[in-house]
């Protein structure tokens, strides 16, 4: 690589708005309790595969998002750099290293903690995560060979200038896969119930709105991407959700048999997650989908 991860690291510096304060807050208080969702702080949810998965196995179906992911960035075994917009502790980053001993990997976040903690995973591997805000990154322009969004975009709101960030830094014939929940129709249309447990989900999520998808697929297309192709994994992401109450009760019980008092970030998770699952419910209003586009 013509730019080491040292001297990126040297001349990123962190762009922080006052909308994502709240963000970062949230993060910084409640990263450390998605060890109890997965040993490999996935922060995100999971890919079920019948006769492939188990669906009582949270972390086989969260490793295979991370999979699933992979494949559609179609990597090879050549040197390649990815960029992980988003990343949290660096889960899906550790993954890929892991599966691609060429592979260099970059994450940003906007969280101290997700920082440190997470550097400290990636340590002796191919990785390193900056304080970055992925709508305003320091990387160069035509600098990655890939990058990923897994439930991440959705904190902008799924903002055009996300878009037009992810398109800036890859280099072209650069692929971007974004996988995560959107609307299915518009805001204003959806029913009371999916209204109120979609207002809640944002709220407690601290997450901006969520895009509707055909608006998303022509703000792709009209940044540039091509080959911009939706798969409806909605049915595949519903057992790991299914999974979130029985967590919930478990970390509860947890902290409460630790003595431990909740913070007000987790009980914003896990309040998060409740509502996270409501809205999955709403199956006319709402849908997961892995969007995987070329530059």
């Amino acid at each position: 690589m013509e730019t080491s991860l040292l001297q990126i690291a040297d001349i990123t510096k962190p762009k922080t708005t006052q909308n994502s304060m709240e963000m970062v807050r949230f993060y910084n208080g409640a990263t450390a309790d998605y060890k109890f969702w997965s040993t490999d702080y996935n922060m995100h949810f999971g890919y079920f595969i019948p006769f492939k998965t188990n669906p009582f196995k949270r972390d086989a179906m969260l490793n295979e998002m991370n999979h699933q992911v992979l494949k559609k960035l179609a990597l090879t075994n050549a040197p390649h750099t990815l960029a992980d917009l988003g990343c949290g502790m660096g889960g899906t980053m550790r993954y890929a290293l892991k599966k691609h001993p060429k592979l260099t990997a970059f994450g940003v976040t906007l969280s101290n903690f997700q920082v440190a903690k997470g550097n400290q995973l990636l340590k002796k591997m191919k990785g390193v995560i900056l304080k970055e805000n992925y709508n305003h990154t320091s990387f160069p322009s035509n600098f990655f060979d890939a990058a990923t969004a897994i439930e991440s975009f959705c904190h902008s709101g799924h903002s055009s200038q996300s878009f037009k960030e992810a398109y800036r830094i890859l280099k072209p014939h650069g692929k971007l896969v974004i996988a995560d929940a959107f609307l299915k129709i518009n805001e204003e249309d959806l029913c009371h119930g999916g209204k109120y447990a979609y207002q809640k989900l944002c709220n407690h999520w601290s997450l901006e709105r969520l895009g509707t998808l055909t608006t998303i697929v022509q703000e792709l297309k009209d940044q540039g991407f091509s080959k911009v192709e939706v798969e409806d994994a909605s049915f595949r992401v519903a057992p790991s959700v299914l999974h979130v109450p029985f967590a919930i009760i478990g970390f509860a019980l947890q902290s409460l048999f630790q003595n431990k008092h909740l913070k007000k970030e987790s009980y914003h998770n896990l309040k998060g997650s409740f509502f996270a699952l409501l809205s999955g419910l709403h199956m006319r209003s709402f849908g997961y989908y892995i969007i995987t586009c070329t530059k």
